[in-house]
């Protein structure tokens, strides 16, 4: 494993000047960010879903080939290069799935998804497609909640794919805005603000595991904060993990300096005009680079009626090779791959392999 760059031996440190160092209140004042489908791009995508549907193949082993896109390629290539090396992020908006069933949105999205990578598992039971859907009345205080199974905010954080991507079934009632913010920008500000403490950001942090996944085989694991491999920014944040593996034995004790880092990068997150916000509209898709922004959500209030509630569909996926980081930057080791489960671990609902039951929230089986 490549180790991250110790601070003796890294290059004067300069701001990042490319398209991910953004701000959102200049972004939010313009539309360069959405991505809308031309009439033709909509047709074919409607047309290849519902061929989808039809012949309900088990979502492990399907293949992009199968569903060969013409109409949309170059966008699919043009989204690519902007999750990997321009601002991080896009939405794509057009799709008209108040007209669609949850099975033609999914499959449209599915097919999507294997264009911009390769989707991995997301949990134990092997969902390859997650419902985003509140089927709880928890407060994230609450150690037992799920994320995405609560109608409360959710912090800045990434997730543990290179590719985090959501669609739009259901917005809320009220609230649940998607919240975003430059990783390169945060970084640009320590840097203006504490160049002593920002080289402390390319050493390598302790991250909690355990309290991540209840069954991971070991209780930390390694990363930087930030890489710059081959002039690509790169981030990876979240610093209540840092802390909370502070408990395990072993754990090198973090230097008042990196406590101070830590803090001022959560700090930065949250100051007004950083982030830019987005309303999600029915048929949205969003795709985001966790290497290059962090996400939030605001609270939201929804619809008495369970079919109107707000409903999300998401999917991480792996783009291995398509962007240059160090080895072991990130959570890759927790990366399940799509076609069989994790060593030692049996998956039963074998039914949510299939197009048709995927997009169906668990009201039951996740009801924390």
């Amino acid at each position: 494993m490549t180790p991250a760059a110790s601070i003796d031996s890294l290059p004067p440190l300069r701001e990042i000047t490319t398209a991910a160092a953004w701000r959102g209140d200049t972004l939010a004042a313009g539309d360069s960010w959405i991505y809308r489908l031309s009439e033709p791009q909509i047709a074919e995508l409607e047309r290849l879903g519902t061929q989808f549907v039809e012949d309900d193949p088990d979502l492990r082993f399907v293949q992009k080939e199968a569903y060969p896109l013409v109409e949309c390629r170059d966008a699919v290539e043009e989204w690519g290069n902007d999750v990997d090396f321009g601002r991080g992020f896009v939405l794509v908006r057009g799709l008209r799935t108040h007209l669609y069933s949850d099975a033609l949105s999914a499959a449209i999205y599915y097919i999507l998804g294997l264009y911009m990578g390769d989707p991995i598992r997301q949990n134990e039971k092997g969902d390859l497609i997650d419902s985003i859907y509140a089927t709880s009345e928890k407060m994230m205080d609450d150690p037992t909640a799920k994320s995405s199974k609560v109608r409360d905010h959710l912090v800045y954080h990434s997730d543990s794919s290179d590719i985090v991507a959501l669609m739009c079934l259901r917005p809320a009632k009220e609230g649940g805005a998607s919240c975003l913010v430059s990783g390169a920008e945060i970084y640009n500000e320590i840097l203006r603000r504490r160049p002593d403490l920002a080289p402390l950001l390319f050493e390598r942090y302790h991250w909690d595991w355990r309290r991540q996944d209840v069954n991971a085989p070991a209780d930390t694991y390694t990363s930087p904060i930030i890489d710059l491999t081959d002039g690509v920014f790169s981030m990876y944040a979240g610093s209540l993990y840092i802390l909370t593996a502070q408990d395990y034995a072993g754990v090198p004790k973090l230097s008042p300096e990196q406590i101070e880092v830590l803090k001022l990068f959560d700090e930065i997150a949250y100051e007004p005009g950083m982030a830019i916000e987005m309303d999600f509209r029915p048929g949205d898709i969003q795709w985001l680079s966790n290497y290059a922004a962090l996400h939030a959500r605001t609270l939201f209030h929804d619809h008495p009626e369970p079919q109107r509630r707000r409903h999300l569909l998401r999917l991480w996926l792996s783009r291995q090779g398509k962007r240059p980081v160090i080895d072991g930057f990130g959570k890759n080791g927790v990366v399940q791959v799509r076609d069989k489960p994790r060593a030692g671990k049996t998956v039963d609902d074998q039914g949510f392999f299939r197009i048709g039951v995927a997009p169906v929230p668990r009201l039951l089986a996740d009801h924390g």
